[in-house]
């Protein structure tokens, strides 16, 4: 249960990159890197409750590790994937609705931040989160 608590984004790396790759327009883009996300995590076995809000929306997302669902990204493009636990690294592959092309994301402890990774179409990009 160690992602459990609140969770502040506190830098990006790569993620304008990430987002153009994602076809997100450059105003929301421009919008989304001071989007003040902030992450409520909760962990009870398998079954994970994240409540994430932002300067654009709050959203409540409930999984179960290894069970499909859909989720849509703060632009509106839906997926529809699953999230395994390897490990201390909570690992996510989701395809897009639109275009069947699979967008990945990983959560990981790393030195006491929350670290979410991304991938889509050969760009990688980062979200650092620290405790609040």
């Amino acid at each position: 249960m160690a992602f459990n608590g609140s969770w502040k984004v506190d830098r990006s790396e790569n993620y304008e990159k990430f987002m153009e790759q994602m076809g997100i327009n450059v105003m929301k883009r421009k919008l989304a890197e001071h989007d003040n996300l902030k992450l409520v995590i909760e962990q009870t076995g398998d079954t994970f409750h994240i409540k994430e809000s932002s300067t654009f929306r709050t959203k409540d997302i409930n999984f179960t590790l290894g069970v499909p669902f859909d989720y849509s990204l703060a632009d509106g493009t839906e997926v529809s994937g699953t999230w395994e636990l390897e490990g201390d690294t909570l690992k996510g592959k989701f395809t897009r609705k639109d275009n069947n092309k699979v967008l990945t994301t990983t959560r990981a402890l790393v030195g006491g931040e929350l670290v979410q990774s991304y991938s889509y179409e050969g760009v990688d990009a980062k979200r650092i989160f620290k405790k609040h």
